[in-house]
């Protein structure tokens, strides 16, 4: 495994708690405003208090994104998709995206890693983030079912992000990629923290269904409950 910033969890502590809240809402209550949002199109809209964490958390689905300067968690579960966490400590931004596929052709949607790469970083942007501050942690890539060995899905993907984040001259400072696991990704875009579990091949064929119909819907019950005491 490359080295990353994987912390291990302590027990009935929370290792990763970030500033406080910069918006001043109690806790419970922001995320019942975060649920009134109107998102942007592809941002992730699945919020949740995770109380393990202690923190405010949203899902990334398959083809979503999510940036933000806020002391919120940013978590997502991968199989042969990537996400890419990309954080600009000048001004403490962070973002993270989930594509299944490197390219589509003239499908602006962020399914594929040539759009979402784009719109993470444009957004970003829009948040005082710059380009030549920025680092990256790449996660996922993982081989997780035998009949997507042909096909080289997250051997495609991995290199992808890889040569796309090369090109735009951004820093990959850690990465966990490829193998054969599922995983679990948890950020903290407030302060570029990032934790990774390696899942257990319990069910990937519904994991990977899910990734290839981008199945919000299935993605949220499985993963409902915002639990992340598999790290």
């Amino acid at each position: 495994m490359s080295a990353f910033d994987a912390v291990p969890l302590r027990s009935g502590g929370n290792p990763m708690a970030a500033p406080a809240g910069r918006l001043g809402v109690p806790v419970g209550s922001r995320v019942d405003a975060l649920k009134k949002r109107t998102p942007r199109p592809g941002e992730a809209a699945f919020f949740f208090h995770d109380h393990h964490f202690g923190v405010d958390t949203v899902k990334v689905l398959p083809g979503e994104y999510y940036v933000s300067q806020e002391d919120l968690m940013v978590m997502t579960v991968l199989g042969s998709c990537i996400a890419a966490c990309i954080w600009d400590p000048k001004v403490r931004v962070g973002g993270m995206n989930h594509f299944m596929l490197p390219e589509g052709g003239g499908d602006t949607s962020g399914r594929y890693g040539s759009y979402a790469m784009e719109l993470l970083i444009n957004e970003m942007i829009k948040l005082g983030a710059r380009r030549e501050t920025m680092q990256a942690k790449v996660f996922g890539g993982g081989q997780v079912m035998h009949s997507f060995t042909t096909m080289n899905v997250g051997e495609r993907n991995t290199e992808f992000v890889l040569d796309y984040l090369q090109t735009e001259r951004i820093a990959i400072i850690s990465k966990d990629v490829l193998d054969i696991h599922p995983r679990k990704v948890c950020y903290f875009p407030a302060t570029g923290k990032a934790m990774v579990k390696r899942l257990a091949h319990s069910h990937p064929e519904t994991l990977e269904t899910q990734e290839r119909k981008g199945s919000a819907a299935a993605v949220v019950k499985t993963t409902a409950g915002g639990s992340v005491d598999l790290f």
